[in-house]
Formats: structure tokens, sequence, C-alpha cells
């Protein structure tokens, strides 16, 4: 199960509150590295989903058309946009707690492997839900609010593997459904990816089978027509487009096979 994940977020919740005692006003207007969303965004972001998670919002009164994730995300932020810094944190704090709560009552059977839809990302157990959140807070304050990548430079402990690897899985996990027919068109031949240093690992993503979806498992020395290496951190920024692969990674193989292959690769 994904208890891993709950530990990682307690981890670098404990990395948030560091952040937070040291940010200043200026700070929270700064952009950061996620496309449209200042710091204060990223924070209400991760704010909003706490809240949403305990404490929902009642649905409209009239059915509406599913949003898209991102959408359904921007949706939740874009009235904190005015918020106080101070009221960002104030729901932050309010509700951590329960969340890890309800994040560790989701690894307990049989509601750990409940599948579930998650918008326009694919079906999931729900004891993945950790992992998601995991990559989610890790990306959202080691690239796009903390240097070198984001605009803050505040000392924190750097992301170790109990920090990174369930975010990486959760990556890793959502690659066949988050870009089904986009990935399933350029992958026609076995790709590794050798992620390095903390959280890292191989993998081999494959061509689709009859399901229509790639298939990415955890091991290496599946004839691959080329090898993809760089950090797992760094895979947390190049795999979300948050920068360019090219910067971080080396292609050992069929370069120009790689090359399709990454230039089409967005994980959400």
């Amino acid at each position: 199960m994904s208890s891993q994940a709950v530990e990682a977020l307690k981890l670098i919740h404990k990395q948030v509150e560091k952040v937070i005692q040291q940010i200043d006003d200026d700070d929270w207007e700064r952009d950061s590295l996620c496309k449209g969303w200042r710091v204060q965004e990223v924070f209400a972001h991760m704010s909003s989903n706490m809240k949403e998670a305990i404490n929902p919002t009642p649905p409209p009164e009239t059915e509406q058309e599913p949003l898209k994730a991102e959408d359904a995300m921007e949706a939740l932020v874009a009235p904190r946009r005015e918020w106080t810094a101070q009221e960002l944190l104030d729901e932050y704090a309010q509700y951590f707690e329960s969340w890890v709560e309800w994040m560790t009552a989701l690894q307990e059977e049989p509601t750990a492997s409940t599948m579930v839809p998650l918008a326009d990302l694919g079906t999931y157990p729900l004891h993945m839900m950790a992992n998601a959140f995991a990559f989610d807070h890790y990306c959202h304050l080691y690239v796009d609010i903390l240097a070198p990548e984001g605009p803050l430079t505040i000392e924190v402990d750097p992301g170790n593997d109990e920090m990174i690897r369930p975010g990486i899985e959760w990556m890793i996990a959502g690659m066949p459904q988050m870009q089904a027919q986009e990935l399933a068109a350029v992958v026609t031949q076995p790709l590794e990816i050798e992620l390095t240093g903390p959280g890292g690992g191989t993998w081999t993503v494959q061509p689709a089978g009859d399901d229509g979806l790639i298939t990415v498992p955890p091991r290496a020395n599946l004839g691959a027509n080329a090898t993809v290496t760089s950090t797992a951190h760094d895979f947390v920024s190049w795999g979300t487009k948050r920068s360019d692969w090219r910067s971080t990674c080396s292609i050992d193989g069929d370069e120009a096979y790689a090359t399709t292959v990454l230039d089409t690769l967005n994980i959400i």
C-alpha cells in the first residue's frame, strides 16, 4: 500500500513549516515555477485540497460537466487569490492533521483497493491518493517555490528517498493513463528511464497492448531502444514540463526516438 506516501507527506510538511516561518510579505507575490501561479496561489492550491477533502464544498444545484483536473485545481485557487497570507496559513493549519488522518485511513482495506476515477487523469486505487499528494506537495515546494528553480531562497532539508520516492511512483503510475493516446502513438519501442539519487529506480516504458495503454514496469534490461538518465528530483521538474528535459537528461541509444517520447511526456 502507500503508507510510505503518508510518511512522505509528514516529512514534506516539516519543510513547509520551515518555509512558513521564514517567508516574508514580498515572497507571497513572487512568481512560482508553476505557470500562472504566484507563491500565494501555490499555497492556496495546497490548503484548498486539504479543505475539500475534509470539508467539501456542496455540489451545485444544477448538474454541470465535470472539470478537467487542472481546471478543478484552478477553480479552488481562484476565490483564494485575494486572501491574505494569514488566511491561507490558517486554512492549511486547520485541515492538515485531519487530512493526514484521512490519507492514513485510505490505506486500510477494503477502501485501499477501491478504484476511483480522478477527472481526466485516469482511474486509481484510493490508497494512491497519498502518492498523488506526496508528488504534488514535493513538486510545489521543492520545484515551484524553492530555489534554484523557484523564487525563494530559504534553507530546508534536501529531499530524501522517503520524500521523493512515493511521488515518483505516482508519476510512473500515471503515465499510461494521463496521456493515453499521445504516448501510445509515440512509444513504439521499449524506452528505459533510469532515475538516480534519492527516490530513484529504473523503469521500462513499453508499447501499448491490446487495451491501448502503455505499461511502465519497474525493471531494466527489457530490450530498451534507448536509456534516459536523470536524477529523480529532476524528473519531477522535466516530467511535468516545468523544465526542458535536455538540461538534465542524458540519452544512451536511439536519441531521436527518445527525444520524441520525452517531448510528448507531460505528467500532471
